[in-house]
């Protein structure tokens, strides 16, 4: 496999600059290092300028609701534990409308890769206030300034018990595919949370602002990705420095490790059985 067998017919409409392009690559030479094909993938996207991506990648794809990826996501590898199952999502989308069903999905630590493209704002629509907005930011949603903090991706996820916590840049492709692979080998929920600077519309948040302030967890001294004591400690950094990096991992039990129903083929390998509902139908008439 190589990369550009994972390309579509079509042309990335993003703006020139996104750092969308950098993660899309990173992606795709993940998936080939990892010796996986299109057959073996699905992608379930949400809604934004991340979203886009559900036609220049060619995998199974789902292109899902605002805010529903996860869910969606979900079901699938439950029904087909055999795929590799990605999301990728914007945090106006994940974060946002999305946030109840972030939260539930890594408690129960279900098998599946979440990649949230975190440009802060919400840019498909022209640059309103997201979640991950720092307090004050004035957009066109916020013309005095938000009031409201922003949220910590990090730092959420590893207290609501996330078994891989992991941030990534746009920027740094090569770091970003490591991540990338990390994240999809890995038994559990993985959250893969990525600085996407958004050319048009973010003018704070560039890429010079993150090559300024971004350092590697994996290059810092006594950090060990076990210890989430450690792990909390820097997902509670933001300032004139920003680390990133593999923040935590640790291995337990998968949503469908503990179902019993679930083990053996994959349930979309199994025959199908059709069983008479009539009485089941008469009960609840």
């Amino acid at each position: 496999m190589k990369a550009k067998d994972f390309d579509t017919s079509y042309k990335p409409s993003w703006c020139p600059g996104c750092g969308n392009f950098g993660m899309q690559i990173a992606m795709k030479n993940a998936l080939v290092e990892l010796g996986l094909k299109p057959e073996n993938v699905l992608i379930v996207y949400g809604i934004g300028c991340s979203g886009n991506g559900a036609n220049f990648t060619k995998t199974y794809v789902w292109h899902s609701l605002h805010g529903r990826s996860l869910p969606t996501a979900v079901g699938a590898k439950l029904a087909n534990k055999d795929l590799k199952v990605i999301v990728m999502a914007g945090d106006g989308d994940g974060y946002g409308e999305g946030m109840g069903h972030f939260i539930h999905a890594l408690r129960g630590n279900a098998d599946i890769t979440y990649v949230t493209h975190n440009n802060k704002l919400y840019s498909l629509t022209t640059g309103q206030a997201a979640p991950t907005s720092d307090k004050g930011t004035k957009t066109k949603s916020t013309p005095d300034g938000l009031i409201e903090v922003s949220a910590n991706p990090m730092a959420l996820a590893l207290s609501a018990g996330c078994s891989f916590v992991s941030r990534g840049f746009a920027g740094d492709a090569d770091h970003l595919k490591e991540l990338f692979k990390s994240a999809i080998k890995h038994e559990g929920f993985s959250l893969v949370d990525v600085f996407q600077p958004c050319v048009t519309f973010n003018k704070i948040n560039t890429f010079k602002f993150y090559f300024d302030r971004l350092y590697k967890l994996e290059e810092k001294a006594g950090y060990k990705s076990t210890d989430i004591y450690q792990a909390m400690k820097e997902a509670l950094v933001w300032g004139n420095k920003i680390p990133y990096g593999l923040f935590y991992k640790k291995q337990r039990d998968t949503y469908g490790s503990n179902l019993p129903q679930l083990q053996g083929k994959a349930l979309v390998k199994r025959p199908m059985k059709v069983k008479d509902i009539k009485a089941l139908a008469k009960e609840f008439a």
